[in-house]
């Protein structure tokens, strides 16, 4: 690094220069950096007012704790696990935007001061690569004031917009830390149900944007006899990866970008890391170009596998919250949703177990729950797989809309689910003269 760049310095010595008052844009997900989000939590004795932005941080967000909260405000574009507390708490904001436009607001209206971010060590043209994560990293790094970087030698050097010039950083920490990983979740008989069928809507030559979960990961299980699919996705999964070995991935259909697995980020297991480590066939870039509809449209059939918490008999998709609990964020789905609508041949889809609470109680309910979002509207929604069914609801009346849902509910909550349905007016009465037309 000689010549190139700033000498390492502590974690402590590289965060000294924020202030009270400024706003801190932290990299998230795998390139979550760590020692750096410690360091300046250790520092909350001395700060007011710090604003510190980014998507899913992995692992602890320590400037999230309670004590903290005179000295610093998360403000999560993506809620995750360690700062949904925070959240639920009002200790910590929550900004709802769909994902490709996250970058714009880093541009503009939430410039940040600071980029605190995790990448790999420069190469010998000193260039460093922000690994696993393209998503808003690049974006916060070309606009913020001034960037801070852990460089890590473990971290995969990625292809793709995914590159800071050593010149660029004011101040570096070097690490050796093992990659975060994020391990699959387990696979309940339902899931693998509701994979099954999605399984069978996928076909030789699509496009295919999964996300994280346990049914995507099952679904690319039951897809290796496909052949020519393509990948252009927000997250890329282990699932992915083992996929591709199988030679079913090989991109030749696609009109954007042919032959590459293009994502915005990975996080999974070490393999996943290993298999996109320098490997020119898979490209990572900013969010607001691997999330924008009108991108994701340009390949002809994309299927887009998304999840939801709760559906109503309209076709309302709540994805982000518990009734007024915020619980995640609209992140991608809305992109992908609208982009593969527009794409030819193109199947939106939306995931869900007919039930929650251990069969207590309907995900598909004739009303959302009070204070529940909708991320994905009705006028948004195509298909609907639960572990008793499909149905496409583009181009359906509430009525018709309503009876199809019920149809692939639980059948312990159909006949309650019918009788509410009722009392809305979403299907027709006995005697109604439209129901001749169901």
């Amino acid at each position: 690094m000689a010549g190139m760049g700033p000498a390492p310095v502590s974690a402590a010595d590289a965060v000294s220069g924020i202030k009270s008052g400024e706003r801190v844009f932290a990299g998230g997900f795998a390139s979550t950096p760590t020692r750096l989000l410690a360091a300046l939590a250790a520092r909350g004795h001395a700060l007011r007012n710090v604003r510190v932005a980014h998507l899913m941080v992995l692992g602890e967000a320590p400037h999230a704790a309670p004590e903290l909260q005179d000295a610093f405000s998360a403000e999560c574009l993506f809620i995750g696990a360690s700062t949904r507390t925070a959240v639920l708490e009002n200790r910590a904001d929550f900004t709802p935007v769909f994902l490709h436009e996250a970058p714009r607001l880093l541009a503009g209206k939430r410039a940040v001061d600071w980029a605190l971010v995790q990448l790999t060590p420069p190469d010998r043209h000193g260039f460093c690569s922000t690994g696993p994560s393209g998503d808003i990293t690049i974006g916060a790094i070309r606009h913020a004031k001034h960037v801070v970087a852990e460089l890590n030698p473990n971290l995969p050097r990625t292809h793709g917009d995914t590159l800071v010039h050593v010149s660029r950083l004011d101040a570096v920490v070097a690490v050796e830390d093992p990659v975060i990983e994020l391990p699959p979740p387990a696979v309940t008989p339902a899931m693998r149900r509701i994979s099954e069928q999605i399984a069978g809507l996928i076909e030789d030559g699509d496009c295919l944007q999964i996300g994280i979960g346990g049914i995507p990961n099952t679904v690319l299980e039951l897809i290796a006899d496909r052949r020519h699919l393509g990948v252009h996705t927000e997250m890329l999964t282990d699932g992915m990866a083992a996929l591709y070995a199988t030679g079913a991935i090989d991109g030749s259909r696609k009109a954007i970008m042919p032959g590459k697995i293009v994502c915005t980020f990975a996080a999974g297991r070490r393999a996943l890391y290993d298999f996109i480590d320098d490997n020119p066939i898979v490209e990572l870039h900013p969010c607001d170009f691997t999330n924008d509809p009108f991108v994701i449209a340009r390949n002809d059939n994309v299927v887009a596998i998304n999840s939801a918490l709760q559906i109503d008999l309209t076709g309302q998709v709540d994805a982000d919250s518990v009734g007024t609990h915020l619980y995640s964020g609209i992140g991608g789905q809305v992109d992908f949703i609208r982009g593969a609508s527009r794409s030819k041949g193109g199947r939106p889809i939306i995931a869900i177990p007919s039930t929650a609470m251990g069969g207590k109680v309907s995900r598909i309910v004739p009303t959302l729950s009070p204070g529940a979002g909708v991320v994905t509207s009705r006028g948004d929604v195509h298909h609907i797989v639960t572990e008793y069914g499909h149905v496409d609801l583009f181009g359906l009346g509430v009525h018709a809309r309503a009876k199809a849902l019920i149809s692939i509910a639980h059948p312990d909550f159909r006949e309650e689910l019918s009788r509410q349905a009722h009392e809305l007016r979403l299907t027709w009465g006995e005697d109604h003269p439209m129901r001749r037309l169901d």
